[in-house]
């Protein structure tokens, strides 16, 4: 009898120490979702705020920038001459 109450402590032991690893696991990989998210939050909120950047500097300085609010000054236009027809050229007939 002394063996069964051996081989059962032993049993148990294994069971607590499989128990314990499996919750230093859990807790590990809770840990790892918790700081991904936080990476993850914080590199989406960087990109968002430079997709904005660059979108206002775009538009602001560069060549989105709308044209400065001044009265167009009008310019001469030179209509083209009219042009003399060329004849056009005869065609070639087909000699015998």
């Amino acid at each position: 009898m002394a063996s069964a109450n051996k081989k059962d402590a032993r049993t148990q032991r294994e069971r607590a120490r499989a128990y314990r690893a499996r919750q230093e696991l859990n807790a590990q990989q809770e840990r790892r979702r918790v700081r991904d998210n936080v990476i993850g939050a914080v590199a989406g909120t960087v990109l968002l705020l430079a997709i904005i950047g660059v979108q206002s500097a775009y538009y602001l300085a560069g060549p989105g920038m709308p044209a400065p609010a001044t009265t167009p000054t009008p310019t001469a236009t030179v209509s083209p001459a009219p042009s003399a027809s060329v004849p056009p050229s005869p065609s070639p007939t087909p000699s015998d």
